[in-house]
């Protein structure tokens, strides 16, 4: 743990992961509380960019001889995350902002019931699945530029990079039998509606 603490990386995805909040509530009081709506657009437009230098930074990181190891793995799955759910965050948080600040209407929470629940749940599946797919093309692009091959799946659980992929595979699995996959053999119904059914 001290060695992956040790790695500046670490800190850069921290510094990454501060900044997009940092960014994001900016943004929000520049639009809501400043009206200033063009430097609110460019701070949210900004968000991305922290990805583009924390990739550059990965990938720096292995063409000046670094292994790839725990660390640009970790740097891939962040990348994918803010990919997939950065602009849902960003959408809940401007919502809720715009409701207390601006009079907007009260944002909606997620759907309890029927096919909208159902709907809902491939929705946010496909997120996860996005930050996977994602995640492997960074780890792909990792090992491409350092040279050292992708290993055989079965193998990924032991290799210090792609370990992450296999972790990031596992859940993606887990939420796709547990999410969409129940929902839709089981939606959930309201009280009324199922008392009508019988």
């Amino acid at each position: 743990m001290s060695e992956l603490l040790a790695n500046p990386l670490v800190w850069l995805i921290a510094a990454a992961e501060i900044g997009f909040w940092v960014l994001l509530g900016a943004g929000l009081v520049a639009r809501y509380l400043l009206r200033l709506r063009r430097t609110s657009a460019v701070l949210l437009l900004l968000v991305p960019v922290l990805d583009l230098v924390l990739i550059g930074a990965s990938l720096a990181d292995v063409a000046t001889g670094s292994p790839p190891g725990q660390v640009h793995g970790l740097a891939a799955v962040y990348l994918g995350g803010t990919v997939a759910f950065g602009h849902s965050l960003i959408r809940w948080a401007d919502g809720w902002v715009a409701h207390r600040f601006a009079g907007a209407p009260r944002p909606r929470g997620k759907p309890k019931y029927g096919a909208e629940r159902v709907a809902y749940e491939w929705r946010e599946w496909a997120k996860m699945a996005l930050l996977t797919g994602i995640a492997v093309a960074v780890m792909l692009l990792v090992a491409g530029v350092a040279g050292t091959g992708v290993p055989p799946v079965p193998q990924w659980g032991a290799d210090p990079m792609w370990n992450w992929a296999f972790r990031v595979g596992i859940v993606t699995l887990i939420w796709f039998a547990v999410g969409p996959v129940w929902t839709t053999i089981a939606p959930p119904r309201d009280r009324e509606h199922a008392d009508a059914d019988r």
